[in-house]
């Protein structure tokens, strides 16, 4: 019963120093100009920080800037390179590749009747 209970509080006091750091990471990497999301969902870009009173200018659409909570910047969004159609195409599968249709997957053209079928609406 005792090394349960240890193990709890080892496991509570790594998790507290994981966390301790991991907020340690965010506050370095929050910069002015930064993309960043909110804990509540909202996307904006930090215009200037606040240290002594803990509050983040945003800038969440051209010209509306919100002064929200340092604390509920929940991270930091990477710009993501967007894929070329060249990229795309290429990884789409062609036509011929596709050979027969999946168990239950509907085929046009192979009616040869146009009588509706059971279960038809």
């Amino acid at each position: 019963m005792l090394a349960v209970l240890a193990m709890l509080v080892f496991f509570m006091f790594r998790n507290g120093r994981k966390r301790k750091r991991d907020q340690e990471a965010l506050q370095a990497t929050m910069v002015a100009g930064a993309d960043v999301m909110t804990n509540f969902g909202m996307y904006g870009t930090i215009v200037s920080i606040d240290e002594e009173e803990n509050k983040v200018a945003l800038l969440i659409a051209p010209g509306t800037i919100v002064n929200i909570h340092r604390q509920t910047i929940a991270r930091v969004v990477e710009p993501v390179v967007p894929e070329t159609a060249e990229d795309i195409l290429q990884d789409s599968p062609s036509i011929e590749s596709m050979g027969e249709p999946e168990f239950g997957q509907r085929v046009d053209g192979d009616d040869t009747d146009n009588q509706p079928k059971k279960g038809d609406a």
